[in-house]
């Protein structure tokens, strides 16, 4: 099943992002896929805003990844955010323990998950951001 939406400014964006997120549950693996400029950060600042924590968001870039601690409804949440860009081997994942951390009681987003088609198998979802003119960005969703 794909859903599709067509964002027309990056608050467009995160609200799409905060209407998903809000059915995640602990455990989900979502692949953030896109170009650079689609609006990744955008729809991630949407979702760490669920659980807020976008307090905390910082791009992961030469980081590698973040976690992030927040609540929602009251209960504690953990959100791992991944971002693979200047990662080149799967080897490269494998030394930092990539899969085990994909595999918890906690969410992760993984931004550019696409470039590993070794771990699609992992994710419950796939979102893909695209130009699509302008400030308006293609928002896909499937899983």
């Amino acid at each position: 099943m794909i859903r599709e939406f067509l964002s027309g400014s990056p608050d467009a964006t995160r609200d799409y992002a905060r209407q998903f997120a809000s059915a995640l549950q602990p455990g989900d693996i979502i692949c953030l896929a896109g170009e650079l400029g689609a609006g990744k950060t955008e729809f991630m600042r949407g979702v760490a805003e669920v659980f807020n924590c976008d307090d905390q968001l910082s791009s992961p870039t030469f980081a590698l990844f973040n976690i992030y601690h927040g609540s929602r409804q009251g209960k504690p949440v953990t959100l791992h955010h991944f971002d693979l860009y200047r990662i080149e081997q799967p080897g490269e994942l494998e030394t930092i323990g990539f899969g085990d951390y994909l595999s918890g009681p906690w969410i992760s987003v993984v931004e550019w998950g696409e470039k590993f088609p070794e771990y699609r198998t992992m994710y419950t979802r796939t979102v893909t951001l695209c130009h699509a003119g302008g400030d308006n960005r293609l928002i896909q969703i499937t899983g």
